[in-house]
């Protein structure tokens, strides 16, 4: 992920799928579909997440396709 503050875009989005080694597939709202892990605080934390989830995930403006999930609505 990217260091600076300037190269990070935070979105909301819901959880639609739960792939292996805590992935997960969501649906942004403007309608993109991201693969995101759990980081920081919600791994520390052993916060779970399920489908239907809404998040806030962090994405790289570099590549928008992946990102860090770091809230649970």
């Amino acid at each position: 992920m990217a260091k600076n503050k300037d190269d990070i875009i935070e979105v909301d989005g819901v959880i639609t799928e739960l792939l292996p080694n805590q992935f997960f597939r969501i649906e942004l709202d403007n309608g993109h579909t991201v693969t995101a892990y759990t980081g920081g605080r919600m791994k520390k934390f052993r916060i779970r997440l399920v489908e239907a989830d809404r998040v806030k995930v962090e994405l790289s403006i570099y590549d928008v396709t992946k990102g860090r999930i770091i809230y649970r609505y």
